[in-house]
């Protein structure tokens, strides 16, 4: 095998990148919502995903809405046109929010990067992509050991943050950044393709 073949074999694809990335934010948001307690557990199944164990939501509701966000922000990071996605946690009752899941994208630019068939190449090894991703999902799971307890009925929303001159489906309502009084940040680590780097942030109340 020549080294051309072997780079060509080993690269990523813009295409490629987003759809990392997507994957990601979706197991990324099912792990949060089972961990979290946001759902029954009997609502979720297992599926093997980048090498991990991954509770997934089997309700129609949640995996609609999942494919309509995420396939929206498909586009838009082809774009990029989105900076930054928030998954919302709040109380039923009150509203009050009481986490916030930052996940924050970044567009990288390789040095003297290819192109194939007009298609930007990352110049990063899959496998490498996908260890980097594996460890950020294990430490969203192994999170729930020091987050605070929901103990009251949560619901959950997700916020887009995109750039000013992005179209947005009519459908989609504006909101106003979400904070949380008193709270504590913890960051995950980051990962990045070459193409898109991915930085991930919980913000809790503090007790």
């Amino acid at each position: 095998m020549t080294s051309s073949e072997q780079q060509t074999r080993s690269t990523i694809t813009l295409k490629g990148s987003v759809e990392l990335v997507v994957d990601y934010l979706n197991y990324g948001i099912n792990s949060i919502l089972f961990q979290r307690g946001i759902y029954p557990p009997e609502s979720f199944n297992t599926e093997e995903h980048f090498g991990l164990s991954i509770l997934v939501s089997t309700d129609d509701k949640i995996i609609g809405f999942l494919k309509s966000v995420l396939g929206q922000i498909k586009d838009w990071l082809l774009n990029e046109q989105v900076n930054k996605m928030s998954l919302v946690i709040a109380n039923v009752n009150t509203k009050e929010v009481l986490e916030r899941w930052d996940f924050k994208l970044e567009y990288e630019k390789p040095e003297g990067s290819a192109t194939e068939g007009g298609e930007i190449i990352g110049k990063k090894d899959l496998k490498v992509i996908q260890k980097e991703i594996r460890d950020v999902l294990r430490q969203i799971c192994s999170t729930v050991s020091f987050l605070p307890l929901l103990d009251c009925p949560c619901s959950f929303d997700l916020l887009i943050y995109t750039k000013k001159d992005c179209q947005v489906p009519n459908e989609w309502d504006e909101t106003q950044p979400v904070f949380i009084a008193n709270s504590q940040e913890l960051q995950m680590r980051s990962f990045s393709t070459s193409l898109h780097k991915m930085h991930t942030i919980v913000s809790y109340k503090a007790e």
